[in-house]
């Protein structure tokens, strides 16, 4: 699915959409990918004439490459993080970059889920991390 088709999902509109689109292969598979422009905001501080990705931004990314896994369960709420364990940044993500992102859901209980992701850039990992969320309705 594509930007527009993401927003049916996602919460986050500009300038937090951090996906170009996502694909749920199946139901613990789905991924996604982002081109780092160099116009984003996060890049306009951090680092002047040294533009670089925060692990931040990187861990959202793979996020909101998640909730396109739960995305049946986002219809009757939001997704909000409860934890990030094991979070590793391997390389430098810099603008022109184009990253390619792997979420797997490892297991749900009640409205928790649990899943993991890897980010590449041409086909080397730069950034991984086990993530956990909770499926809010909406108010």
């Amino acid at each position: 699915m594509e930007r527009q088709e993401l927003e049916k999902y996602l919460p986050h509109r500009e300038n937090m959409l951090l996906l170009d689109s996502c694909q749920k292969i199946d139901d613990k598979h789905a991924v996604a990918n982002y081109k780092i422009k160099g116009d984003e905001f996060f890049l306009q501080g951090h680092f002047p004439d040294n533009p670089v990705v925060p692990g931040v931004i990187l861990c959202e990314i793979m996020a909101q490459s998640c909730c396109v896994l739960i995305s049946n369960s986002l219809q009757k709420g939001i997704a909000y993080f409860t934890g990030i364990k094991e979070a590793k940044f391997k390389d430098i993500v810099r603008p022109g970059d184009q990253l390619f992102i792997n979420v797997e859901l490892i297991r749900k209980v009640t409205n928790f889920y649990f899943a993991k992701g890897t980010i590449t850039v041409d086909d080397k990992v730069v950034a991984l991390a086990d993530f956990s969320f909770a499926v809010f309705e909406d108010k």
